[in-house]
């Protein structure tokens, strides 16, 4: 078992940590305090790979394997001080280019693809429903058959990247009998389709240059060939999906994390209080401490998820685990790091805070901590 990194994922690393620093952070801040989603940065973004890292050279990504892009998305999370647009790339990659590229037939992915990995087109996935969030049995947005396609009613609500969506993979019940599974089909809906509408932005505690909104389908039609890897194939969709989005989005957290560790541990090396630095105080070094151990064991849980999907293995209960350890360790990581920094941690210039209110939406999307346990407990035969 070797846990090192070759050659090309420490150049990898490097590059992406180099790329955010120098590109990526300043005026984070400003663009928090005004909501503002930076269509400009994520170009830059898409001009080094990152929305297309999985993605085959054929089609316009950079072709990584699952551990690299890990890899790759650490990197991001670590050297990107914007929490927003991290996890609005994160979202449009993991939630809708991975599906596209896995489920999607030759045409779609000719069509689709290349814009979604060169930055031209943002990509959403459409799945929570005002009355069905964690319980997808209860999704309600129908497509019936009309023709040669269908008619998608209903409405979608927290959609990542909605009010700037572009292409939406849009969850739907095309069979009431057969219900989630078998009876959910996936489609592909291309903003200004008559009928669509990205209906109103949410204010947000956290996460707010991540633009998250409302979808309304009235009647918008769509034909046949919108459909993703066929009628009624949606909850295979969308539970392969979530594998990578709780392996990998979590990736990034732990590189925001180790970011949140070295700056817990500079300030404690040289804020002197009493005489001598903070971090001789046990009540200072000991939760450090314990941050550096939570990251650790985030890293790997993240790593053997991804090092699953390389191998095509099942990786519930992994990706559940991942994901729910990663998003509390994130929370408390943030949380110490505005303890330790004091009333210095509490303002904006020391951007601790701002990571602090995006950390804590990592408990509630891709699946609250709760379903979380529910899954693990499932898969334990509980």
């Amino acid at each position: 078992m070797d846990f090192s990194l070759s050659e090309e994922q420490e150049i990898l690393r490097k590059n992406i940590i180099r790329f955010a620093r120098e590109v990526l952070n300043e005026g984070a801040a400003q663009r928090d305090r005004e909501e503002t989603f930076s269509r400009e940065l994520w170009q830059k973004c898409a001009e080094i790979g990152l929305q297309g890292l999985p993605v085959p050279e054929e089609y316009g990504g950079s072709g990584l394997d699952p551990v690299s892009c890990a890899v790759a998305l650490e990197a991001f999370g670590y050297g990107c001080h914007d929490g927003g647009l991290v996890f609005s790339l994160c979202a449009h990659l993991l939630s809708c280019v991975v599906p596209l590229w896995k489920f999607g037939n030759e045409e779609q992915k000719r069509r689709y693809l290349p814009p979604l990995c060169d930055g031209r087109m943002v990509g959403v996935h459409a799945m929570s429903e005002p009355g069905s969030g964690s319980d997808a049995f209860s999704l309600r947005t129908k497509a019936n058959p009309d023709g040669r396609g269908f008619r998608i009613n209903g409405t979608k609500t927290f959609i990542s990247n909605g009010p700037v969506a572009d292409l939406v993979i849009v969850f739907a019940l095309t069979d009431q009998k057969k219900g989630y599974y078998g009876g959910v089909t996936a489609f592909l809906v291309e903003s200004g389709s008559p009928g669509f509408q990205a209906s109103r932005k949410f204010e947000k505690m956290g996460l707010r240059t991540a633009p998250l909104g409302e979808l309304v389908f009235e009647d918008v039609f769509v034909d046949a060939d919108a459909v993703l890897a066929g009628v009624g194939a949606g909850s295979t969709i969308f539970t392969h999906a979530m594998d990578w989005e709780r392996a990998l989005l979590f990736a990034s957290h732990a590189g925001t994390m180790e970011r949140l560790l070295d700056q817990a541990v500079e300030y404690a090396r040289t804020r002197v209080q009493f005489g001598q630095p903070i971090g001789k105080f046990q009540a200072v070094s000991h939760p450090i401490a314990d941050m550096k151990v939570r990251l650790e064991a985030a890293r790997l849980l993240a790593y053997k998820a991804a090092w699953l999907l390389d191998r095509g293995k099942n990786l519930a209960i992994e990706a559940a685990a991942a994901k729910l350890f990663i998003s509390e360790s994130f929370v408390k990581g943030a949380f110490d790091t505005v303890q330790i920094h004091g009333g210095y941690g509490y303002m904006v210039e020391y951007e601790v805070e701002r990571v602090l209110r995006d950390a804590v939406a990592s408990t509630i999307y891709s699946g609250t901590s709760g379903m979380q346990r529910n899954i693990i407990a499932r898969w334990l035969g509980l």
